[in-house]
């Protein structure tokens, strides 16, 4: 039953908006064209509609998210008649989305198109509507209007979902000049992988090696494309040359006839191929780790050393090893550089340290002996990270001669690839790439603050990526201090050859939660499946370029992305650009990745999308992706960031002042001043929210920010999956104390159910209740200060709220609590990730009370813990920022002027 009836505690009765669902779009299959030679397998042509009951109920859904309005206006199809075929959407879009004719909205200039079904206009007044509607940003992009007649094959997975790739803007402006006039970004979000494993969930694999291309634009061949003459050559969508089919095309491996049509790059816009030898220019290499572990006085008073050295022998068995080559070696550093020579097992259990003391320049010593197979040494490798803590216990040394030491596992490796992983715990403050504290006191929150605090310190750090991605290495950085260590200059090794920095500020082996965090990250980061030798390209059709990359990579050509190796956790954003005029209905755009596997094939992931075009603003508008269009803008305002944080700011305040004037001056016909509403369309209605709540983020708001925490938090906006990014940017919180009696348990399907969420503003937290927050990074239980005393005794076995344990804590298990197991049902439900390596630690926070003691022991740790926490309200003022209904005043008053 609900805890609020088991303890009767006081509630305020508030109505939150529903969150939308989810519906499964039909399966269409049209008559095919003409030329197309129709398959013999497949059944007589036919359109498949949802029941009209299922269609207007998942109206009503939607209908109760835009305020009420009125979408009944559902035009209803003829299934006999081909002429009038709805367009395919996109999988997984709410039918609402999918209207073809509303009626016309008072006060638009643009009128309703006809002919091609498109997207429409929804107007809502973005003050009339606060708190906003936050289900929003649960829904999916506005469809892909692409007409049946458009596929070889009209299914589902013809066009690319969106969990692979979104575009800004889902339906392209047909010009240049339309482009710049809406002031909407035209960018795609790109994430190729959704799993760290690669069997989870895998695409369709042609192993038949078999790569059908366009020989002038080297496109692949995918389900847009038109065979014609009978079916003996294929015209290209995207340059709309004519090639010849192959013969192979038609036949199996084994030379059987077989059904072109039935083929994956025909059906699935998102496929893979076992890529010919012609793709590799040598053997697949082994998966190879290079370990530089700090074993400074620091890493070793803080148990850095002893902690990495435990879960690197724990996460043994998860390295990839699929081929059973994995090779790897253990550096130890601090002022010197420490070898490990280690013995085949079947050689013996003798490992030898050698150390090498000369950082102008490092010897290295025995190499064949240090870069050694994982499967023929694994016992030894083991008996090494048994021995490391104590080898350095008693270590005094107080310098890290990180860059000598990232050269010196470099030569071991250079000469087939792989990972560098540094896990430190010290600023490097010797040898090549040394450096200092910076002066962060007289220039945090100043006009200097970004070039003298969030720059690289020294080049070696820009300049060493450069050898690396020539020899195809990547370093990924896991820095765990409780003093300063520079993110800012060290994660330009990550950024710029594929890897990830991961900061743990504070870190120390003795507080359990720290420990939990970092095994758990680690062991995931370890276990991901392993790519080598990655390159990343995406093509447009005519008239369409790719200008401006975004993400961990190495930009080598003017268009091509490389990876020395490829991650699994990663998202990346692609700015295209309009270069001459768009004379076809659609658009075609494809992402093709090729890279190495740990199991030794080389394969190469296609994924395809075809964008309906438009020379209207209002279908421009009514198409664009908010959330897409929001990682674009944040990836914008990092990149200005690290040289002016005003300037970022000033950017993303711009950019939405730019498009709700666009909207005002372009598409609202009424221009009253004065009393005008803030207009703009219900799909991006959430567009202005996000870029605000960015304003407010740790990456870009004024005020005194740690430089570490600002670089590391800039470093994950700019590589986060966009359900990640959206998350950190305006944080999910959930109301516990009045959730749903099913809230916490699992449904029908085994998955526990989470409450529904509600906004991220403190006019919505009761003084007497009890709430999660989660941003993505972190979990808040955020603890009302007038919580009766039977709450607080279920959740965590005290009557007394100043006895709650506050901080980075644990919630305790009670086992005569059936509401102490819900919370933590939820808790756990929220850390289960599958895509990412993020571990969420919990602190709990007690909220004011006027009967709160004014000298309690830990009044300033409760102090820093509720700014913190209330710091992921966004839509409250947050020190000397505005609020967002200021904010949304605010720009009505400089669009209106």
């Amino acid at each position: 039953m609900s805890h609020h009836k088991k303890r009767v505690y006081p509630q305020a009765q508030l109505q939150y908006g529903q969150a939308v669902g989810q519906a499964g779009s039909p399966v269409l299959q049209p008559s095919y064209p003409s030329q197309i030679n129709t398959p013999v397998a497949e059944q007589q042509p036919q359109f498949m509609t949802p029941a009209q009951q299922q269609l207007h109920q998942q109206i009503d859904q939607v209908s109760q998210s835009m305020g009420g309005m009125q979408l009944h206006n559902v035009p209803v199809m003829d299934p006999n008649a081909y002429q009038q075929a709805p367009a395919v959407p996109q999988p997984g879009v709410p039918a609402p989305y999918q209207q073809q004719a509303p009626a016309a909205s008072p006060g638009f200039s643009q009128p309703v198109s006809v002919g091609r079904p498109m997207n429409q206009l929804y107007p809502i007044d973005l003050l009339t509507e606060l708190p906003p509607p936050i289900s929003d940003l649960s829904l999916p992009p506005p469809p892909l209007m692409v007409q049946p007649e458009k596929f070889v094959v009209p299914v589902e997975t013809a066009n690319a979902s969106s969990d692979f790739v979104r575009c800004t803007l889902n339906a392209m402006p047909k010009s240049n000049s339309l482009l710049k006039k809406s002031k909407l970004p035209l960018a795609l979000v790109i994430r190729p992988y959704q799993h760290l494993q690669d069997t989870d969930d895998t695409v369709p694999l042609n192993t038949d090696g078999l790569v059908v291309r366009c020989r002038r634009c080297r496109s692949y061949m995918n389900p847009f494309v038109t065979f014609i003459e009978g079916g003996r050559r294929w015209r290209c969508n995207f340059c709309n040359l004519a090639n010849d089919v192959p013969m192979a095309f038609d036949v199996s491996q084994q030379g059987v006839p077989v059904n072109r049509y039935e083929r994956n790059e025909i059906q699935h816009a998102v496929m893979e191929y076992l890529a010919p030898k012609e793709y590799a220019v040598r053997q697949p290499p082994p998966s190879s780790y290079a370990f530089v572990l700090d074993v400074s006085q620091n890493a070793i008073k803080n148990g850095l050393l002893a902690t990495a050295a435990r879960t690197l022998l724990e996460t043994l068995d998860s390295l990839p090893n699929h081929d059973e080559r994995t090779r790897v070696t253990i550096l130890a550093v601090d002022n010197s550089i420490h070898y490990f020579s280690i013995p085949l097992d079947e050689e013996g259990d003798h490992i030898k340290m050698l150390d090498v003391v000369d950082l102008d320049e490092p010897f290295l010593p025995m190499p064949s002996s240090m870069y050694v197979p994982l499967k023929g040494c694994r016992s030894n490798i083991e008996k090494l990270l048994n021995q490391l803590p104590e080898i350095f216990q008693y270590n005094i040394m107080s310098k890290l001669a990180l860059g000598p030491a990232l050269k010196s596992a470099f030569n071991l490796i250079k000469g087939v690839g792989g990972k560098i992983i540094v896990v430190a715990s010290t600023l490097p403050n010797s040898g090549i790439g040394k450096l200092q504290r910076r002066n962060e006191t007289n220039v945090a929150n100043t006009a200097k603050e970004a070039a003298q605090l969030l720059g690289c310190q020294d080049a070696f750090y820009k300049n060493f990526t450069i050898d690396c991605n020539k020899n195809q290495i990547t370093i990924d950085l896991f820095l765990a201090s409780e003093d300063y260590i520079d993110v800012a200059s060290l994660s330009n090794l990550s950024r710029f050859t594929g890897g990830q920095t991961h900061f743990y500020p504070g870190w120390s082996a003795a507080k359990l939660t720290d420990v939990t965090k970092f095994t758990k990250e680690f062991s995931k980061h370890l276990s991901m499946d392993l790519s080598m030798e990655a390159v990343m390209r995406a093509r447009g059709s005519s008239g369409l370029r790719m200008t401006r990359f975004y993400g961990h990579f190495f930009n080598r050509s003017s268009d091509l992305c490389a990876f020395p190796t490829f991650p699994r956790d990663q998202s990346y954003v692609f700015e295209v650009s309009i270069d001459e005029q768009l004379v076809r209905d659609y658009a075609y755009l494809q992402i093709a990745v090729l890279l190495s596997l740990n199991t030794g094939q080389r394969r190469i992931r296609v994924i395809t999308m075809a964008i309906p075009t438009t020379d209207s603003l209002a279908e421009t508008y009514a198409s664009a992706d908010q959330l897409a269009i929001t990682n674009y803008f944040t990836q914008k305002a990092v990149e200005k960031a690290y040289t002016n944080l005003e300037e970022a700011r000033e950017y993303l305040n711009r950019s939405v002042q730019e498009i709700l004037a666009t909207y005002k001056k372009e598409i609202v016909v009424s221009n009253t001043a004065g009393g005008a509403p803030l207009r703009l369309c219900a799909n991006l209605r959430m567009l202005p929210l996000l870029t605000h709540s960015l304003t407010k983020h740790m990456a870009f708001r004024a005020g005194l920010v740690p430089s570490d925490h600002r670089a590391s938090a800039l470093n994950f906006l700019e590589s986060s999956p966009l359900p990640y990014l959206i998350k950190n940017i305006y944080a999910k919180v959930y109301s516990l104390h009045d959730m749903p009696d099913e809230a916490g348990l699992p449904d029908e399907n085994g998955e526990i159910v989470l409450p529904e969420r509600i906004n991220a503003t403190s006019s919505l937290l009761e003084r007497y209740g009890l709430y999660l927050i989660d941003n993505s990074t972190e979990l808040f239980l955020w603890m009302g200060g007038d919580a009766v005393n039977e709450l607080t005794m279920d959740v965590f076995g005290t009557p007394d709220i100043l006895e709650i344990p506050i901080g980075k804590q644990e919630l305790p298990v009670l086992d005569n609590s059936e509401f102490n197991s819900r919370v933590r049902n939820i808790i756990s439900k929220i850390r289960e990730h599958d895509d990412v390596i993020t571990y969420q630690p919990l602190y709990i926070v007690r909220g004011a009370s006027l009967s709160e003691p004014v000298n309690h022991a830990s009044a300033r740790e409760v102090a820093t813990l509720r700014l913190w926490a209330s710091s992921t309200l966004v839509e409250d003022k947050i020190l000397n920022s505005q609020s967002y209904r200021e904010f949304l005043q605010n720009m009505k008053t400089r669009i209106t002027k």
